[in-house]
C-alpha cells in the first residue's frame, strides 16, 4: 500500500495478513528467564525429558542409539534396559494425551496392537516395570486432581487396565537427548533443532517419520497424523527440551480437505502458488536436489516453508537422499532462526487413502506476536514482519552458517537454479 503496509493472502488457506510498517522492529528473541550456572560434567536433570529422568516419562516404544557412526533402533525397551544405552532420540506415549485412548476405544472400538500389549505384559512382569507404571498412574491421577492414595495398593491387573495408553496410545512424543548444548555452563544454552549437526537432524527427522508411519499402521481408524514441534513456552512447549509430537485423529482436517478440493481443479497449485510465486517475488532462500526453502506468504506469523521435490507424497516413501534433502533445508532454517525465537514446526502431508498427489511440506512459524481482539473480530491477522523483511533477516544468516560449516552445503538465494515447476509430486 502507499504507506508501506503489505497485505497478503495465503494462497492455500485464504488467511488474510497485514504487515504494518514499524511493527517489525521489536525484539523477537524470547528472554531465557533466570539463568543459573551448571556443571557440564554432571548428568542433565533439568526437566522430565532429560535422560537422567527416564522413568518420569511413559515406557519407551523405541529409542535410537548411536555407537560411533552406527545408529541402531531399539524397539519396546524393557525396564531393565533403560540405563544400558544412552538414547539420542526416544519415542514414547504422551502421559497427557490430546486424543485419548479412551476416545479411540469408545468411538471406534480400537484395541492396542498385539505388539504393544506384549510390551505392556512383559513390562509389568517385573518389579522395576511395575513401580515405573505405578508412579506414572499416580502422576496422572494427581494431575486430574484425583486422590492417588489408592495407587499403592493397586494390583498388577489394575495397573495394566490404567496404563494401556502408555504402550499403545495414539499421541506420541519424540525427544532428543540434549537439554542444553554439549559443554554448556549455564541454563540458557538450550539445545534447539539448529544446534544439532545436519546428520543428527536427519536422524531426528527419519526417526519421527518412522513413528508417523507406525501410528498409521497401528490404528486403521486414523485419518490423519499431525506432526509438530513447539519450541519454547510462547509457542506452546511445556519444556525447553527439544521434542516433536505426533497425534492421530479420525478426520481429515478441514484445511486439508479444502486443499484437496482445490487440487481437483488445479493439480499443479503447489508449484504455481508455492515455489513459482516465491521465485517471482525473490523469496527463495535455499535449494538442493531434493527440496526448496522459501519465505511463506499469508501466514499468521512470519514463516519459512520447506517443500519436498520428491515424486512421493508420503514422507516414508522418500528415499534416504530425499529425506536428507528435506532435513538439511529445515535444519538450516532452524539454525538461521536461532534458539531464542519461539517456533512451531508443522508438517503438512497427504492423508492416507487420498488419490490426489500433494508434496510433503514443513512450515516453520516464528511465534513472536499474540493475536488479539482485532484478529478475532476481523479475520485479518497482523504479522509483524513482511516476507521480504523476513528474507533479509534469514538470508545473511544462512550464508554465515554455511561458511562456518554449521549447515549442509546448499545453494542460497540467487545461487539457486530456477525452481519454478520443480516440485515433482505430480
Amino acid at each position: 500500500m502507499a504507506d508501506g503496509t503489505v497485505k497478503q493472502m495465503n494462497p492455500f488457506t485464504g488467511t488474510q495478513v497485514w504487515t504494518v510498517p514499524g511493527r517489525g522492529n521489536r525484539p523477537i528473541d524470547h528472554p531465557p528467564g533466570a539463568v543459573a550456572a551448571v556443571d557440564p560434567g554432571e548428568p542433565e536433570a533439568h526437566c522430565a525429558f532429560c535422560v537422567s529422568r527416564l522413568r518420569e516419562t511413559t515406557p519407551e516404544k523405541s529409542r535410537l542409539v548411536r555407537d560411533g557412526d552406527a545408529w541402531t533402533v531399539v524397539d519396546e525397551v524393557a525396564p531393565d534396559d533403560l540405563d544400558r544405552t544412552v538414547p539420542e532420540f526416544r519415542l514414547f506415549g504422551n502421559l497427557f494425551e490430546m486424543v485419548s485412548l479412551d476416545y479411540w476405544k469408545a468411538v471406534h472400538g480400537y484395541r492396542i496392537p498385539a505388539r504393544a500389549a506384549a510390551h505392556q505384559s512383559a513390562y509389568l512382569a517385573g518389579e522395576a516395570g511395575v513401580e515405573h507404571v505405578r508412579a506414572l498412574v499416580r502422576a496422572r491421577i494427581a494431575a486430574a486432581q484425583g486422590d492417588p492414595a489408592g495407587v499403592d495398593s493397586m494390583s498388577t491387573d489394575e495397573l495394566a487396565a490404567r496404563s494401556q495408553s502408555f504402550f499403545g496410545g495414539c499421541h506420541d512424543v519424540v525427544v532428543a537427548r540434549r537439554h542444553l548444548t554439549d559443554g554448556a555452563t549455564s541454563t540458557d544454552r538450550h539445545a534447539s533443532s539448529g544446534s544439532l549437526t545436519p546428520e543428527e537432524h536427519e536422524r531426528f527427522i527419519s526417526f519421527t517419520v518412522r513413528a508417523m508411519r507406525g501410528l498409521y499402521g497401528d490404528n486403521p481408524h486414523a485419518r490423519y497424523v499431525s506432526v509438530f514441534q513447539n519450541w519454547l513456552r510462547p509457542a506452546g512447549a511445556s519444556f525447553a527440551h527439544l521434542h516433536k509430537q505426533l497425534v492421530a485423529i479420525d478426520e481429515i482436517p478441514v484445511k486439508t480437505g479444502r486443499e484437496l478440493a482445490a487440487l481437483a481443479g488445479e493439480p499443479g497449485r503447489y508449484n504455481t502458488l508455492g515455489v513459482d510465486h516465491a521465485a517471482a517475488e525473490g523469496l527463495v532462500l535455499a535449494a538442493n536436489a531434493h527440496a526448496v526453502a522459501v519465505v511463506g506468504v499469508g501466514h499468521r506469523y512470519p514463516s519459512l516453508v520447506v517443500y519436498s521435490r520428491s515424486a512421493a507424497s508420503e514422507p516414508w516413501q522418500h528415499s534416504p537422499d530425499e529425506l536428507r534433502g528435506v532435513s538439511d533445508l529445515l535444519h538450516a532454517c532452524h539454525a538461521a532462526t536461532g534458539p531464542l525465537v519461539p517456533t512451531n514446526e508443522e508438517w503438512h502431508t497427504r492423508p492416507p487413502g487420498v488419490d490426489a498427489a500433494m508434496p510433503w511440506r514443513i512450515v516453520l512459524k516464528w511465534r513472536i506476536s499474540n493475536p488479539a481482539g482485532f484478529e478475532g473480530a476481523t479475520g485479518v491477522y497482523v504479522n509483524t514482519i513482511d516476507p521480504w523483511a523476513l528474507r533479509d533477516r534469514v538470508a545473511p544468516r544462512l550464508a554465515e552458517l554455511r561458511a562456518a560449516g554449521r549447515i549442509a552445503d546448499m545453494a542460497l538465494g540467487t545461487e539457486c537454479d530456477d525452481v519454478r515447476g520443480s516440485l515433482r509430486y505430480r
